[in-house]
């Protein structure tokens, strides 16, 4: 999750678990919310204008005109109904086994329903069975039960897996694409779509319990010694709850505990599998969520270095899980993040080294296409600056950010191939400007993005409306 924290002057703050420490600018004390915005949209426009030359000013016309001839109109961003308008978007993804799609802001309806539509256009028309969030394991593992078998309610699933940076997720979309995977399968139970969490913050107690009754099953001599080594581990409280005690511990005793689990990985390698290779591969698999949970706690934040490499560990055991889930369960792969984690040019590099869109590349190469998401106005959900979740809205993007140039094109809505758009829109494409990158917290600074280093293809959407989060 691409987490923003608001701060003073320079100020870079303690980023945690997907947290990216930044320079923003803060409101004062006591500013209403609308009096932040307005102080986040005349630094924005400050920025984009001071960024504009008289050159990309003169020649927007021509950039946008090649625009026009390489841009695909999309109807709607709403599931459901015809999906003609994404055969272009087939043509530019080919024959990746992997699509991230990306969201410019973790809250706005138009996102997900966008992922939701493309998703069922992608399973139907294209074979795709799986759907990836940027969610934890053992979340993924909980949803896709219900997808696949029925087991549980998908909305209490949804609030007790969906807290603290996960709360995002906790929205009405994503609970109507939940519930339409399971309506498919009903209907295709021998060949279900599936649903998977590809992030490490959390590892529920259930992952603990297939992982000790296995080695009870198995390797009964093993299970003491597991229990020394996963003591303390397992979750007794629930999930927002255990990733703040989590943080709060000393960083010896957090360094600690992922020598313990990583031991634990280790002891269990050696195992021989058995005649039930399959309960064998998906303990292997739970016992490395364990790891890598563990893993992501063990480090200083306080030292700039390590906080870029716990970014940079996170992000990496993100793209493994997806390609490991790839190459376990034979499905093409819709990826669900920010834009800064689908792309493959981190915007901040001093603070994210390397991203998971580069990663899946390493791993995959053209097997994986990265799909950004920009938007030009409307509104969102994120965390202001007194910790309130609150509704935060702005107007049209400022003369020299990307969105102002793309908002110019003649399609409301509509995606463009990057890597094949012709000049000047080409060059214009490949040049770093302002562009709106929203984390969980707001107000912050728009990093320099040059699309096309970034992405391989782009959807603009021209308008955006918070999304609806339950629970609240």
């Amino acid at each position: 999750m691409n987490r923003h924290r608001t701060g003073s002057g320079i100020g870079i703050v303690l980023a945690l678990l997907g947290t990216l420490c930044v320079a923003t600018v803060a409101a004062p004390a006591g500013a209403s919310a609308r009096n932040a915005t307005n102080a986040s949209n005349a630094s924005n426009a400050a920025s984009a204008t001071n960024a504009t030359s008289g050159a990309d000013v003169a020649d927007a016309r021509t950039v946008v005109a090649a625009l026009d001839r390489a841009a695909h109109p999309l109807r709607t961003v709403e599931p459901g109904g015809d999906t003609a308008d994404l055969r272009a978007l087939d043509a530019m993804t080919g024959d990746a086994a992997v699509v991230g799609l990306g969201e410019a802001t973790h809250s706005s309806h138009d996102f997900f329903a966008l992922k939701d539509r493309v998703f069922r256009h992608l399973v139907e028309e294209r074979g795709f069975r799986t759907f990836a969030l940027e969610a934890p394991w053992s979340t993924g593992l909980r949803l896709d039960d219900y997808v696949v078998h029925g087991k549980g309610d998908p909305a209490r699933i949804m609030s007790e897996e969906f807290q603290r940076d996960y709360l995002w997720w906790n929205n009405t979309d994503y609970l109507g694409l939940v519930k339409w995977m399971r309506a498919y399968n009903v209907r295709h139970a021998e060949d279900p779509v599936r649903f998977m969490g590809d992030d490490i913050a959390w590892t529920g107690p259930e992952v603990y319990d297939e992982v000790t009754a296995y080695v009870a099953a198995h390797h009964p001599q093993l299970s003491a010694r597991l229990a020394e080594l996963y003591r303390g581990l397992r979750p007794t409280t629930a999930t927002g709850a255990y990733i703040e005690e989590y943080l709060n511990k000393p960083y010896a005793q957090r360094v600690e505990m992922a020598e313990r689990t990583g031991r634990a990985l280790e002891l269990l390698r050696r195992r021989q599998p058995g005649a039930d290779r399959e309960a064998y591969d998906r303990m292997l698999r739970n016992a490395t969520a364990i790891d890598r949970t563990a893993g992501q706690y063990a480090f200083d934040y306080v030292d700039p270095a390590q906080l870029a490499a716990a970014m940079r560990y996170r992000d990496e055991a993100m793209a493994d899980n997806v390609v490991s889930w790839r190459e376990h369960t034979g499905t093409k792969v819709l990826l669900s993040a920010h834009d800064t984690h689908v792309g493959y040019v981190p915007a901040d590099p001093a603070h994210y080294p390397k991203q998971q869109g580069a990663f899946l590349r390493d791993s995959l190469g053209a097997g994986y296409v990265s799909v950004g998401v920009t938007f030009d106005r409307g509104s969102f959900n994120a965390t202001g600056p007194d910790g309130d979740i609150r509704r935060w809205t702005l107007g049209p993007a400022a003369p020299g950010s990307n969105e102002w140039t793309l908002d110019r094109v003649r399609y409301r809505d509509y995606a463009v191939d990057l890597r094949s758009v012709g000049e000047p829109a080409r060059t214009w494409l490949s040049r770093a400007r302002p562009t709106r990158s929203i984390g969980t917290d707001y107000p912050d600074t728009m990093p320099d993005v040059a699309l096309a280093a970034t992405h391989d293809v782009l959807i603009h959407l021209h308008r955006v409306e918070a999304a609806r989060l339950r629970d609240r």
